[in-house]
């Protein structure tokens, strides 16, 4: 079983963890910038975060055979503190970094006026710099979080098929499935979704444009979890193309839109989805 992360945060994560994961089938994470817990007070203290994204945990990720890309933004919540608003002006000279594969963590925490400038605006780069977006979903009031989202995306003229709205559960998957852009869940021990819940939402919606997560930050939180999904997947009758398909190519295929994805050190140097090959310098 071979598997993508296509959203973890590995910075919250010990080298054990990597072991783990190398051994479980793991050979590619994205890991998108987002609120550390602290609250932080300078445009300084992302920057020091995001050289680590691009520097320092591509370099962890490489010693257990891990390939390590990320995207880059100011997250939803840290955009209510006006000490965080020079960041958008930051964000740019990271956008051109080879492993920066989409814009994000972006989107909606709680909703303010503050986070609907913020994400206007970092939808607008992700445009301006040709990659794909990658959108957080509230944890509160989701549905309408879910609802505002799509109607944002859908003024900025971005195409949907280059969006990721991520978080989702049983009930907003509908809303998000009918637009166009990709699907993604993430899998928790104890909150969000679990891998029986995504097995059933997966026989409801199909395949096409889903993608499964850990995320696994610093609370309870399992990065083998796409593994257990996988696993759960199989018990149910979905064959292994099925797994490959969710656990491996969908991910591929939707951050090979930023046309920076390298694949070359997994051991994957074939064509990874359907009709397509994504590695850097490939027909």
């Amino acid at each position: 079983m071979r598997i993508f992360d296509p959203h973890i945060h590995m910075t919250s994560r010990t080298t054990d963890d990597y072991e783990r994961m190398a051994e479980a089938g793991v050979r590619a994470v994205v890991e998108p910038a987002f609120w550390l817990g602290q609250p932080r007070t300078n445009p300084g203290s992302f920057a020091d975060y995001f050289d680590s994204l691009v520097g320092w945990e591509p370099f962890r990720a490489a010693q257990f055979g891990i390939r390590h890309h990320a995207t880059i933004a100011l997250n939803p919540k840290e955009a209510n503190d006006p000490r965080c608003r020079p960041v958008l002006d930051l964000i740019p000279r990271y956008l051109d970094k080879d492993s920066v594969v989409a814009v994000g963590e972006i989107g909606y925490d709680a909703m303010t006026p503050e986070e609907d400038e913020a994400f206007a605006v970092q939808l607008a780069l992700a445009v301006e710099y040709e990659l794909p977006a990658l959108v957080h979903t509230p944890h509160r009031d989701k549905a309408q979080g879910v609802k505002r989202t799509l109607d944002v995306v859908r003024e900025s003229g971005i195409p949907p098929g280059r969006v990721l709205v991520d978080h989702l559960n049983e009930v907003t998957v509908g809303d998000v499935r009918d637009t166009g852009c990709w699907m993604g869940f993430s899998i928790y021990p104890d909150t969000k979704m679990s891998p029986p819940r995504m097995v059933e939402i997966l026989r409801s919606h199909g395949l096409d444009r889903m993608l499964v997560n850990s995320a696994a930050d610093w609370g309870r939180s399992d990065p083998l979890l796409t593994r257990r999904t996988g696993e759960a997947m199989l018990a149910a009758g979905f064959s292994d193309d099925d797994v490959d398909r969710v656990l491996w190519r969908n991910p591929v295929a939707f951050y090979s839109l930023s046309g920076r994805l390298d694949l070359s050190d997994t051991g994957d140097t074939g064509p990874l989805f359907e009709g397509s090959s994504i590695l850097r310098g490939g027909s």
